[in-house]
């Protein structure tokens, strides 16, 4: 199942998904299982913004419970993270990550200044354009802004079989749910990374963007994707019942295909240098 357009904070969920706060904010529903459950970032992508920037003051939006602000850390950056959900960020701060809690287009930066904004999985949850311009007034001449998702594909015999599940169990949901399990994931994330990029060029403050593409792979056993899929923005507000017999069936999907399965990531960001 892919990890972005499973739920309604795919950049290709409407016109302005980062007016859907409702959903925006409901992961910290359960942000432990959040922090265990999502997957992680290329460790080539971290060293590769590291190595690109001047400094080492990064400045991580939507940085939820701070799974990219630790490992850019471990990287050798200093990290503070900005996050809109009091409750994620009190798990962050948990670990040892410096939040604080705010929407990127509120939050006040006091003069601060950065060698890299990034944001993982978050920044479709940005106005791009107000988000670019807040990038681009706290970082350092040379710094980078780097939004990048994570884009996973599920193999095509399990994105039906999840579709026929999520459709009985889940509704009212705001876009085409079995075209998003089943169709090339790129493709569904393509105007996401444009919206991105767009937005870099309209802050009249960077370079051309470009973007960088990291390719790997993750085996699931039933239990670790039942474990990633309430975290899931389409369902972290489901009544228990409901996300119960969702999970029951999509487990039992998993079973009948052996137990588990490999899904193949492309993590892509789209980066601009401040000039």
């Amino acid at each position: 199942m892919p990890t972005l357009p499973s739920q309604p904070q795919s950049p290709d969920v409407g016109n302005e998904p980062h007016r859907r706060r409702d959903i925006a904010e409901s992961f910290g529903a359960d942000p432990e299982r959040y922090d265990r459950a999502r997957p992680r970032y290329p460790a080539a992508l971290m060293q590769r913004i590291v190595a690109d920037i001047p400094g080492t003051d990064v400045l991580d939006v939507g940085c939820g419970t701070g799974i990219v602000a630790r490992q850019l850390r471990a990287a050798g950056c200093r990290v503070l993270g900005v996050e809109p959900d009091a409750r994620m960020a009190e798990v962050a701060r948990k670990l040892d990550v410096d939040v604080e809690v705010a929407t990127i287009e509120q939050w006040e930066p006091g003069g601060r200044e950065f060698d890299a904004v990034v944001a993982g999985t978050a920044w479709h949850w940005v106005d791009p354009v107000v988000g670019a311009a807040k990038a681009a007034r706290v970082l350092r001449p040379g710094g980078l802004l780097v939004p990048f998702w994570n884009v996973a594909q599920l193999p095509s015999e399990l994105g039906e079989a999840f579709a026929d599940v999520i459709e009985r169990e889940v509704t009212g949901l705001p876009f085409d749910f079995r075209g998003a399990l089943t169709r090339p994931a790129l493709q569904t994330y393509r105007s996401g990374f444009d919206k991105a990029a767009d937005g870099m060029r309209a802050a009249r403050a960077f370079g051309e963007p470009e973007q960088w593409r990291y390719d790997w792979e993750f085996t699931y056993t039933r239990d670790a994707w039942l474990d990633v899929m309430p975290t899931q923005g389409a369902f972290t507000r489901l009544p228990a019942d409901r996300l119960a017999r969702l999970l029951e069936g999509v487990g039992a999907a998993i079973d009948a295909h052996g137990g588990r399965f490999t899904m193949p990531y492309a993590t892509v960001a789209v980066s601009a240098r401040r000039s």
